[in-house]
């Protein structure tokens, strides 16, 4: 598709009023439809970012996000500059700053890509401009569909996935993606912006996220090079790879997707064109942009997704809380390797391969049976793609209380979890390097291996390395009386 082209105005037309280019979780230039329908308002575009300091209905980016944040901004300040733009950074109450940004520039329209998660606060917004003579235009982008446009027959809102996806499928493929434009209109003058180091993103002592930048290169061009990457690889042994966390099978889009830096437009047509052989891989692929679909769609019928249960059914549910055990699991310091591996590479890198995700969620809500609502919070603040959507919905998925849920009953063993999809120990040796000696046969399981094996891999359990801070098999039984209590 040829690069967007920018409206003229001809000699004896009257300039077109500056517009407003509002973005959030859309810092792009490709696939960005409100930044395409700014620039086709024809006249001055002035880009502008609002950190918003009080948003008690989305919540706080985390400190791993702030991070990336702080990169994903300054990438695309410096892409707007070389296509003629800019950034204005601004803090505020999102209408004020935009009100006074009007005022100041003569803007009467502000440009802006819908962020689902907040649609309440954003028709405030709407209302707050309109009544200062500001008119809000807002576009599709940040999911594959509109979420009001996949309803059952009777209109209602999914509760199943599977239905979802064949819902969606019927609607055929997503909107073509709009290629960046070559140029953007600028005003004389930008209004005056904020430092973005004066905003104090990165953290510093103790600069918890040295490791980050070994692993990510956050921003559109980043984005793009991950998706070049898994395609040229023709998404090879995806759906089987992507459960193996010592192989390099997904496509580490997600933080990118969070923050909007790619569309998943951009993404599911990028996988068309795969030879037969990807078909299977191809299919899963683009089911789970669809599962970030379906979990926007459960936000936007359910608001409090992170706060309250999905199914009030386990509102009675008696959770316990041990401090001590709690902070192991943060640490990684459970006894547990394939627990304490996921955390801990959580911790060194703001990410953690999808299928541990799912083993340390089991563990801390059914091994040590404390709230599912503790976890979420603690990968809110430590991961790089944490989505207001996805992560209170896959914890919920785990804990059985979230829709088309996982039965609480399904409890996973760590153990066995280890041994199944890190039958060597690889994705154990590289996050737990205290037991890299360890015999293959005890990788997963230190606490059954000989003294003599100990001693010869380095290892002193209760110093070295914990022991396990809970019988799983105690562990289960009393989570399945629970559960049984609960029904």
């Amino acid at each position: 598709m040829p690069p967007h082209k920018t409206k003229n105005n001809s000699d004896d037309t009257k300039p077109a009023s500056p517009v407003l280019l509002w973005f959030r979780k859309d810092l792009r230039l490709d696939d960005n439809a409100a930044l395409h329908a700014a620039i086709d308002a024809g006249g001055p575009v002035i880009p502008v970012y609002i950190r918003e300091p009080d948003m008690p209905d989305v919540g706080p980016l985390g400190g791993a996000q702030l991070w990336w944040l702080h990169h994903a901004l300054a990438g695309l300040k410096a892409d707007l500059k070389s296509l003629g733009g800019d950034l204005v950074l601004v803090t505020g109450k999102a209408e004020d700053v935009l009100v006074e940004l009007a005022e100041k520039t003569g803007a009467k329209t502000v440009f802006v890509n819908r962020a689902y998660e907040r649609t309440l606060i954003d028709r405030d917004i709407a209302i707050a401009l309109k009544e200062n003579g500001i008119a809000i235009r807002a576009f599709h982008g940040q999911l594959l569909h509109d979420p009001k446009s996949i309803r059952t027959g009777s209109g209602n809102p999914f509760k199943v996935f599977t239905p979802f996806w064949n819902a969606m499928q019927k609607l055929g493929e997503p909107a073509e993606p709009i290629d960046a434009p070559e140029s953007i209109p600028a005003p004389e003058h930008f209004p005056r912006s904020e430092s973005l180091d004066g905003w104090n993103l990165l953290p510093t002592k103790p600069n918890w996220a040295i490791d980050f930048a070994k692993t990510w290169t956050p921003g559109e061009a980043g984005a793009q090079e991950k998706l070049s990457d898994i395609i040229d690889r023709e998404l090879h042994d995806y759906k089987r790879g992507r459960d193996f966390p010592a192989t390099d099978a997904t496509s580490s889009l997600s933080p990118h997707l969070a923050f909007g830096e790619i569309s998943p437009a951009r993404i599911w047509h990028a996988t068309r064109g795969q030879p037969q052989k990807a078909a299977e891989d191809v299919g899963h692929f683009r089911r789970e942009l669809a599962w970030r679909d379906f979990c926007y769609s459960l936000l936007i019928e359910f608001p409090k997704l992170s706060e309250d249960n999905w199914d009030d059914k386990f509102d009675p549910f008696e959770w316990e809380f041990d401090e001590k055990e709690f902070l192991a699991w943060t640490k990684g310091m459970t006894g547990y390797p394939i627990v304490d591996a996921g955390m801990r590479q959580l911790w060194k890198s703001g990410f953690m391969h999808n299928r541990v995700r799912m083993i340390t969620a089991s563990f801390l809500i059914k091994d040590l049976m404390i709230d599912w609502r503790h976890g979420e919070k603690w990968f809110r603040d430590t991961l790089v793609d944490a989505d207001p959507a996805s992560n209170p919905a896959n914890w919920q998925w785990v804990a059985g209380s979230g829709a088309d849920a996982s039965p609480f009953f399904r409890i996973f063993n760590p153990l066995l979890q280890g041994e199944k999809f890190d039958p060597d120990g690889d994705y154990v040796r590289e996050y737990v390097p205290e037991l890299a000696r360890l015999e293959r046969k005890y990788i997963h399981r230190p606490f059954e291996a000989p003294a003599h094996v100990l001693e010869k891999a380095g290892i002193e359990l209760g110093k070295t390395y914990p022991k396990p801070i809970i019988d799983h098999g105690f562990a289960r039984d009393r989570a399945l009386a629970a559960y049984k209590k609960l029904r």
